[in-house]
């Protein structure tokens, strides 16, 4: 990062506001550091700012059992490059790692330039499964755009807001929006539910699904139970025997393969 401002974005965090005014404080202000806040109804959980009427940060508790508010700290933080200085000054929390609320903390003790905006949007850890599916739930409801792209044989049927990208072949199949499938997909005999998102150069055929997130080049072949609230990695296969089961829920990791019999 050598002597560049920077935002540090934790993958597992998703926001519905758009950074870009948060960007402009930031630089307009010369701050050493601008944090993120979100109102929660369990701060305890979180790590948690208390600040004053101007927006300046006083000070930061990970996880207090008494939070001085119900403020919590976002995953997403502009630095400018003192942070590397902070940084270097800490030692190791008792779980041994250099924690970034410490390093802010630090920039605090040293009287620099910190300060916090609010969220007013949604705020979702993807961490876990259901997290991941709750986010895609919401982003399917407020960002998707109609866009038939790919080609739709006249044996199948799009209903709702759908997205499919070019390169995609629908073949004897039913899509009920929401739904987003990206490009280069083969999708035959198949229901595809609402609330599924379906990732690039993905093979489904005789399948049924709803409700889930199948991830870039997954196979699904030959499975008629709807499969639902599933998450299926990159690169996984999926294949069924002829004996089935009558419901099915997955978490299946990257190039994974899986037969049930």
């Amino acid at each position: 990062l050598g002597d560049s401002p920077f935002i540090m974005y934790l993958g597992d965090n998703l926001i519905e506001d758009d950074l870009s005014p948060f960007l402009d404080s930031f630089q307009k202000q010369s701050l050493d550091a601008l944090i993120l806040l979100r109102k929660v109804s369990n701060p305890s959980a979180f790590g948690v700012a208390k600040v004053d009427e101007t927006g300046k940060v006083l000070y930061l508790v990970e996880k207090p059992k008494d939070p001085p508010s119900n403020l919590a700290l976002v995953g997403i933080y502009f630095f400018a490059p003192t942070i590397h200085q902070a940084i270097a000054s800490i030692q190791p929390s008792g779980r041994g790692e250099l924690e970034i609320t410490d390093a802010i903390q630090e920039l605090i003790n040293q009287n620099k330039a910190v300060e916090a905006n609010k969220l007013l949007g949604w705020w979702l850890d993807t961490g876990k499964k259901d997290d991941l599916l709750e986010a895609n739930r919401i982003i399917l409801d407020t960002s998707l755009e109609i866009a038939l792209l790919g080609e739709i044989d006249p044996n199948s049927q799009v209903i709702g807001r759908v997205q499919i990208g070019q390169g995609s072949k629908i073949i004897n199949s039913t899509i009920r929006g929401p739904v987003i499938i990206g490009e280069n997909c083969h999708i035959e005999n198949c229901f595809i539910g609402p609330y599924s998102s379906i990732a690039n150069g993905t093979k489904l055929i005789d399948a049924d699904i709803e409700h889930s997130v199948i991830l870039k080049d997954a196979t699904i072949i030959g499975i008629h139970q709807r499969i639902v609230d599933s998450v299926i990695g990159r690169r996984a296969k999926l294949e069924i025997a002829p004996q089935r089961p009558k419901a099915l829920r997955f978490m299946i990791g990257d190039d994974s393969h899986v037969e049930l019999v």
